[in-house]
Parts: structure tokens; C-alpha cells; sequence
């Protein structure tokens, strides 16, 4: 391997040996950046041979510590794996390698008149091997499902070395066990995507983004509900803040939402095909929901300008928390009834011993983003809130990971989701994969 695609450098490995939330820390001497699958064999082979652990990593922009090594782990990162391998017009399926930055691939699919079904607020930077790895899922699952749906093949290398070629472009492939999915989401404990096949469907024609105020968590409920019944098969996105998190973006970003402040927003996008259609129906359905009062005040955005900064207020949500000083974040799965007695319950817990609890997230897939907040890391507010919280998941037969998956920090409580015959088999293909446990150690499975 090239010289400067070996780095040792201390300085140089700093971003590399943090997470982006700055919580996690680990202590890489060596970085590697392989060019294609053949270089990542070579690398894998070479550490498997002789014991020694790697960190496989993207754009490092996980949440839960799984892109960071724990220790001195070799981090084999993906950021030169960047070609477009090619584009079917006709199936819609692009076959790209691993280190596409998620943006920069959307960009080019819309070249053919397609987007990737995947949009994140870390689009700028997370690379679309990373999110196949953690099954991201973002802001338009509601629409075009999980990446186990738009995946439809990938190409990964074992920790021996050896290449599965599970690379298949085709919708329908019925031919014995579906080996992709045993990479899709497994944070790269089994092996480390190499390539990917994936579904893009037509990029909309027509977009509206509506945002809206609501005074009661019931009425957001109801909202969803219309709008799933009313807007069918334009609906793409349906978003939820709480005020506590909009008051978190005013404060520490200085953005302003453009509506009065009111207990709970919603962010309800469409896309279609026909611009009158869409805004036909996003228009009679909001007549109803503001008639009805069920939605206390409103405002619609098809200027470009206008949708980004209305998607911002939801987007950096995250980046805002962090200027409040530590942030305990909780990325979980709850039924629609319960999904904000969550926050409320644990608002209540916490007291004033914190700055902020606050919720948002994907309702429309029942996906909650609880956050709370400290000036600097509690031992004791941590404490209060785990396993608390996930103890309050698993009594609503929730899971305690929604989307950002287990890395290194979550790992110990998958048992709170998972039964202890599936933890077991997941060791055992642990086991089967990677005998000599050299891949993304201390990651997913717990400890005991």
C-alpha cells in the first residue's frame, strides 16, 4: 500500500480516534486507506493472521461509538473507496463502493432522474457503506422502507480475507439464505462492505413541506393519522419536535421557526410526480386539520431555500444539543401510544438536576430521539436515566435501538429487546464469521 495511505501520525489520527459527539475515544497508532475489496482482503487476511483487532470506518458520524476503536484497534477507513460503478436508467439500481459520501451519490443518482431512498442530517459527511452497516434510517423510512427493503446486494470481505460476492442487482432473488442481510446493520462484526447494490427510485417531480404547530401530543397523533388516510401516496416524511428541542435550535443555533411557538411541530412533506395534484391534496388536507383544530397554525414551503431552512430546525436538532455541554442521547422504538409519555415520564424523573429532556424523531415509523442534557457528564444523572429508560422500552415492548444501532455504548442492553436464544445465535455467527473475534471488537454483542 502506498506510503500516504498509511498513516501513523498522532495528530493526524485525532479525528479518527474520536466520535463526532466527543463522548468516545479510542487509541489507534495505525489508519488505513484501502482503494478497493482486493486491498481490504489483503489488510484483513494479513491482521487475522496475526491477531491483531481492526476498526472498520466511514464517515465517523455514528452516534453510539461503533466507528471509533475501544483501544488500539487498526482502523481501515473507507474514504477512498469512492466510485460509482454504475447506473441501470431502466431497474433504477446504482452499484457503488463503500465510501460514497451519502450526499455526493444522491447528487449523482439525480443525474438519471433518481435519488437514493436515505436522507440523514449527516448526509454531508456519512458514507453509504457505514449506513448500510448501521441499517440507517432517517427521515424518509416512512416512504421507501429500511435499507434491508432498498439493498439489494452487497459485496464484503470476511475477517479471513475471503470476498462474498453477495452483489446482486436483481428485485427478486430467491436462491437459497440471503446472506446480504447478515451485513446490513451488523456494524461491521461480521464483515466489511466492500460494495453495495441499491434501489433508487424516481426522484419526485414535485416536493411541498408543510410545517406545523399543535398544542396537544394527541393531537400530533391524530395529524399523522389524517395525513396518512388524506395524502396516501404523496407522503414522504412525517417529522416531530417538541418545544423543548425548538427551544434548544433558537437558543444555541439562532434559528427561528416560521410559525408562533406552540407546545409540539410537525414537518409533513409530499412527493409526487404532479405539482397540482400534490398541492391539491396537501392544500384540502390542511384546510381540514386546521378547521378541524386539530393544527392551531401552519405554514407550506416549495421554495428550495425555504423547505432547507424548515428541514434545518429538524436537522440540527443534534448539533444544537451538544452546545448545551454533555448530552445523553437514546435512540429508541415505542408504540404510537406511548411514544411521548417517554420524555414526559422521564422529565418528571430527572427533575431540575438537568438542562433539557427533550423528544423528537420519526413518528411516522415510531421513532424517538430522547435527549437529555448536562453542562459537563454526570455520573449520576447517567445513573438515573439507565437502565431506566430502557427498562420503561422493553415494558412497552419497544427497542431500545431504533435506528443508530448498539456500537459500543448500547451493546449491554440489547437483552432489554432481544430474547436470550436470538443474542446467542448472534454470538455464535459471531463465532462462525470471525473465529479470532478480529472485527469491530467490543461492538453489538454484549459482554456477557
Amino acid at each position: 500500500m502506498d506510503p500516504h495511505r498509511v498513516i501513523l501520525g498522532e495528530a493526524d489520527l485525532e479525528g479518527h480516534n474520536t466520535d463526532w459527539l466527543g463522548m468516545v475515544r479510542g487509541a489507534s497508532k495505525v489508519l488505513l486507506k484501502p482503494r478497493n475489496t482486493e486491498e481490504v482482503s489483503t489488510i484483513l487476511k494479513y491482521c487475522n493472521d496475526r491477531r491483531l483487532a481492526v476498526c472498520p470506518q466511514g464517515g465517523n458520524t455514528g452516534l453510539v461509538g461503533g466507528s471509533v476503536p475501544v483501544f488500539d484497534e487498526i482502523i481501515i477507513s473507507t474514504s477512498l473507496m469512492t466510485e460509482i460503478e454504475s447506473v441501470d436508467r431502466l431497474s433504477g439500481v446504482i452499484t457503488c463502493q463503500s465510501g460514497c459520501v451519502l450526499e455526493a451519490l444522491d447528487q449523482y443518482a439525480a443525474e438519471y432522474g433518481l435519488m437514493v431512498p436515505l436522507d440523514l442530517g449527516a448526509k454531508g459527511s456519512c458514507h453509504i457503506g457505514g449506513n448500510v452497516s448501521t441499517n440507517a434510517g432517517g427521515l424518509r423510512v416512512l416512504r421507501y422502507g429500511s435499507l434491508h427493503g432498498s439493498v439489494l446486494g452487497v459485496e464484503a470481505v470476511l475477517a479471513s480475507g475471503e470476498i462474498v460476492n453477495c452483489l446482486s442487482a436483481m428485485k427478486k432473488d430467491n436462491t437459497g439464505y440471503d446472506l446480504k442481510h447478515l451485513f446490513i446493520g451488523s456494524e461491521g462484526t461480521l464483515g466489511i462492505i466492500t460494495k453495495i447494490a441499491i434501489n433508487c427510485p424516481p426522484r419526485p417531480q414535485a416536493v411541498n413541506l408543510s410545517f406545523l404547530g399543535l398544542q396537544t401530543f394527541d393531537d400530533v397523533l391524530t395529524t399523522f393519522r389524517e395525513a396518512k388516510d388524506k395524502l396516501g401516496e404523496i407522503l414522504s416524511s412525517c417529522e416531530f419536535i417538541d418545544s423543548s428541542s425548538m427551544q434548544c435550535v433558537e437558543e444555541n443555533l439562532k434559528l427561528k421557526p416560521p410559525i408562533e411557538p406552540h407546545p409540539f411541530y410537525m414537518l409533513i412533506e409530499t412527493s409526487g410526480s404532479n405539482s397540482s395534484h400534490d398541492e391539491e391534496k396537501l392544500s384540502s388536507f390542511l384546510d381540514y386539520a386546521l378547521g378541524s383544530g386539530i393544527v392551531t397554525d401552519g405554514t407550506v414551503a416549495t421554495e428550495p431555500s425555504r423547505m432547507q431552512h424548515i428541514w434545518s430546525l429538524r436537522e440540527r436538532i443534534a448539533e444544537a444539543l451538544v452546545k448545551d455541554g454533555y448530552t445523553y442521547k437514546y435512540d429508541i422504538s415505542l408504540p404510537h401510544s406511548e411514544f411521548y409519555k417517554m420524555v414526559e415520564d422521564m422529565r418528571n424523573h430527572l427533575g431540575t438536576g438537568v438542562i433539557r429532556c427533550c423528544g423528537y424523531g420519526h413518528i411516522g415509523d415510531g421513532n424517538l430521539h430522547l435527549n437529555i442534557t448536562t453542562q459537563e457528564f454526570d455520573k449520576n444523572v447517567l445513573n438515573q436515566i439507565e437502565p431506566a429508560v430502557y427498562e420503561w422500552t422493553a415494558k412497552v415492548n419497544g427497542s431500545v435501538s431504533a435506528e443508530h444501532g448498539l456500537g459500543f455504548k448500547k451493546r449491554n442492553f440489547m437483552h432489554y429487546s432481544k430474547s436470550l436464544g436470538a443474542i446467542n445465535l448472534m454470538k455464535q455467527l459471531k463465532s462462525l464469521m470471525d473465529p479470532n473475534g478480529i472485527l469491530n471488537p467490543y461492538k453489538v454483542l454484549p459482554e456477557t
